[in-house]
C-alpha cells in the first residue's frame, strides 16, 4: 500500500510539473497578444484600448502575459500587469544589468516597426532578476509602441 501511495504522489507530481510547463508562455504567446492588442486599438481607438489593456480581468492579461504601452516620450500609459506604475515615464529605468530597456525598445518600434527585446528583470512569482523577451509594436500613425513579454 505504502508503494502504492508513493507511487501515486511522484504520479501527481510529475502532472503538476507537466501543467506548469504546458502553461508557461512562448515567444509566440507574447507576440500574438501584441498583435491582437494593435488590432484592438485600430479597430476601437486609443481610449477603448488603453482601459482594456489596464483591465487586470480583461482580454490582455493571460497567465503572466499582458500587454504594456508607451508613448513615445517614455510614459507607460498601459500595464495590465500593475496598473499603479501607468503613468510613470520609463525612459530612463534601468534593467538589473544597466540597460535602458524601455528606450531600446522605443528604438525597435520607431525604426524598425516590431522586434524583440531583452532586458533582465525581477520575476514577481519567483522573486529572482531572470531574462525577459519582449515582443513590441509600433502602432501605426500613433505615438505609441505596445509590448508583451515572457520569462526565458
Amino acid at each position: 500500500m505504502r508503494r502504492f501511495v508513493c507511487g501515486m504522489v511522484v504520479a501527481l507530481m510529475v502532472m503538476a510539473g507537466m501543467v506548469l510547463v504546458a502553461q508557461a508562455a512562448t515567444e509566440g504567446d507574447a507576440k500574438a497578444m501584441v498583435e491582437k492588442a494593435v488590432v484592438f486599438w485600430k479597430a476601437n481607438g486609443k481610449d477603448k484600448a488603453i482601459a482594456e489593456f489596464n483591465n487586470p480581468k480583461g482580454q490582455f492579461v493571460k497567465g503572466d502575459l499582458y500587454i504594456h504601452a508607451h508613448d513615445f516620450n517614455g510614459i507607460l500609459i498601459a500595464n495590465g500587469g500593475n496598473t499603479k506604475i501607468v503613468g510613470m515615464n520609463f525612459l530612463d529605468i534601468k534593467d538589473a544589468s544597466g540597460k535602458f530597456f524601455v528606450k531600446e525598445q522605443m528604438e525597435v518600434a520607431k525604426t524598425k516597426g516590431s522586434g524583440w527585446v531583452s532586458y533582465m528583470w525581477t520575476n514577481p512569482a519567483t522573486k529572482k532578476v531572470q531574462q525577459k523577451m519582449a515582443w513590441v509594436q509600433r502602432v501605426e500613425g500613433e505615438n505609441v509602441f505596445i509590448g508583451c513579454g515572457f520569462w526565458k
